[in-house]
């Protein structure tokens, strides 16, 4: 049994001694209202903070702004416009109620509760809250907690009866059939879990006095069932669906912890998972001076707004974490109730300026912390039957002068068809052609083994430099005999070298790709680039081999290569690519370097991968 199963099992019995009794969860409740997330405390606590810290006292003038513009919109509608899902809807709500209940504790404005009860009212009589799609059904039942909980005096019986009836009837009970058949959410090690379960689990513990039979059951599956994704934290808090989902993983996992905490007292050892701890450092790594993350599978490039890294910073005395989440706060509601004023940056927290994430097996590296211009890379190999996966294993961002030179394109429209079925490796966007990195003997079919698992092999971080070498056969093993890549991050010249070796099975073609916003020149022999964006250039060179010749290319699929209808044309994005035909080996090396006035070009030596660690 290997040591991350063995972890995940020791876990688990550690789990099932502490674990309530369906019976007893009811003798464990905070029977006071409000017991999610804050008690009848907080609230006062919060508008002492608002007078004496400025930045919360920025959070709060935002967040009322946002409450004075909910006053003036209708009511949330019952709209599936793309035939599938409620989700924007159940979010829209969420969002609202959140808002308003915190600002009318901390202002008393009548017409806060009069529009949270329009609101809800509205929500309890949509004819479900769209259990096929179920995390819908999660985040309306989310939703329902907070508004019944936090506001829980100020309903009448008549109204409380309203929110209940609906949370029973459209969350609870639906979720309760999928715990017993053992539904696949019940069973998923991604988003979905985490989701599902927190936001069904806000919904029992907010009823567990008055409806305790079928809330108790809830809570007994869902604390068993989320232990699921939680292993996926170990070894180093990394998520393997990428930093998008990260968010959206982590903040129902946060404030499902929270709220038992609140709630019961305990989060019954979840939060001692293997990894957990370490997780809000995943954002802080995978984010580049520039804001944007290294944005592999599902998801775009933005920063990541996480209220959930101000707990984690409080729950695991990370000082760090709650920088994170200050310097990056939309804000939301919880980035007020969890607020921690703190503020320690990762140079003085010590942290290295390279990091090797194990199992998602991501690297990043920088030349500095806090520097808007310095030069950041990012590499990926992995595993592509991660949930939200692209075969994109080998593939890297850059950035440098302030600037995202190499770019991961993200995700492409969820509706187009088959994108999460038989069509799914038909996208551009999705396949690895799309990324920056490999494709060998290109074709209409999947140009990475959907189903390879690739390791990085070797990491060093030393003050000068730092590199991460990554063995990619499985993802090339149809015609790869050995298909390594190697990226360095050297600080003292100032560059980045990509570094190819390849074998392949018999003579064939292989491309490589970046995909760049950039204007790009070509110089007369083909063996260099001039990359711009703004004031700023970055050049990139062939060091190797002496014959290869760089070429621009439109960010679109090859002509081999399928190309569907509806997809995302990526206007204005183009790709920096070699091609070399009839080859059976080669070592190809491109160097990376910002133009600056103190760093001229020198190639760097060229060394074996093998070598690069001597």
């Amino acid at each position: 049994m290997n040591g991350r199963i063995w972890a995940s099992c020791s876990f688990g019995l550690a789990f099932f001694a502490l674990a309530f009794s369906e019976n007893h969860w009811v003798t464990k409740i905070n029977r006071e209202h409000p017991r999610l997330l804050v008690t009848k405390g907080d609230f006062e606590r919060l508008q002492k903070l608002i007078q004496t810290n400025s930045q919360a006292r920025e959070f709060y003038q935002r967040l009322k702004n946002q409450a004075e513009r909910i006053c003036q919109e209708p009511t949330s509608r019952y709209e599936i416009p793309d035939g599938l899902r409620l989700l924007a809807t159940s979010r829209k709500v969420l969002q609202r109620i959140y808002t308003l209940a915190l600002l009318y504790h901390l202002d008393g404005e009548k017409r806060y509760l009069e529009r949270v009860w329009r609101e809800l009212e509205a929500a309890a009589n949509f004819p479900d809250w769209n259990p096929r799609h179920f995390l819908d059904t999660a985040e309306m039942a989310h939703a329902f907690a907070i508004g019944y909980d936090w506001l829980y005096h100020e309903w009448s019986d008549e109204q409380r009866k309203v929110l209940r009836d609906a949370m029973v009837q459209k969350a609870i009970l639906p979720a309760l059939k999928v715990y017993r058949e053992k539904g696949w959410w019940s069973q998923a090690r991604h988003n979905w879990n985490q989701v599902c379960n927190g936001g069904i689990g806000m919904a029992a513990l907010t009823l567990l006095d008055e409806v305790p039979d079928l809330c108790s059951e809830t809570l007994s599956h869902a604390v068993q069932s989320l232990q699921i994704p939680m292993r996926e934290f170990a070894p180093d808090g990394a998520w393997g669906e990428g930093p998008g989902y990260w968010n959206y993983a982590t903040s129902y996992n946060c404030v499902f912890l929270a709220a038992l905490e609140t709630a019961i007292g305990t989060d019954l050892g979840l939060s001692q998972m293997p990894g957990f701890s370490e997780t809000g450092l995943f954002p802080i790594y995978i984010t580049g001076p520039t804001g944007r993350t290294f944005n592999f599978a599902d998801g775009g490039d933005g920063t990541l707004r996480a209220p959930q890294m101000f707990w984690l910073a409080r729950k695991f005395n990370r000082p760090v974490y709650a920088w994170y989440a200050r310097n990056h706060a939309s804000p939301h509601p919880l980035d007020l109730i969890w607020f921690d004023g703190r503020s320690k940056d990762p140079q003085a927290e010590g942290l290295s300026l390279d990091k090797y994430f194990r199992y998602v097996e991501v690297a990043t590296m920088r030349t500095a912390w806090n520097d808007r211009e310095a030069i950041f890379v990012a590499f990926k190999a992995g595993d592509n039957k991660f949930n939200h996966s692209h075969l994109d294993i080998g593939s890297f961002v850059l950035d440098a002068l302030g600037y995202r030179w190499a770019i991961d394109l993200g995700a492409d429209d969820y509706n187009l068809p088959g994108f999460f079925g038989r069509e799914r490796w038909n996208y551009y966007r999705l396949r690895a052609e799309g990324h920056n990195t490999l494709i060998i003997n290109p074709s209409s079919e999947p140009d990475q083994d959907p189903r390879a698992e690739a390791k990085i092999v070797q990491f060093v971080s030393q003050p000068e430099r730092a590199f991460a070498i990554a063995d990619l056969t499985p993802a090339y093993a149809r015609h790869g005999e050995k298909v390594m890549r190697g990226v360095m991050l050297d600080r003292k010249g100032q560059f980045v070298l990509v570094q190819d070796e390849v074998l392949l099975k018999q003579q064939g073609e292989i491309w490589w790709f970046m995909h760049t916003p950039s204007n790009v020149q070509i110089s007369d022999d083909g063996k260099a680039a001039i990359l711009s964006q703004g004031d700023a250039q970055l050049r990139a060179i062939l060091v190797s081999p002496e014959d290869a010749r760089f070429t621009v290319m439109d960010a679109r699929p090859l002509p081999t290569s399928p190309d569907p209808k509806g997809q995302n044309p990526n206007k204005g994005v183009r790709k920096l690519a070699v091609n070399l035909k009839g080859i059976s080996s080669v070592r190809l090396s491109v160097m990376l370097q910002p133009v600056t006035e103190t760093k001229a070009e020198k190639l760097p030596p060229l060394i074996p991968l093998d070598k690069w660690a001597k």
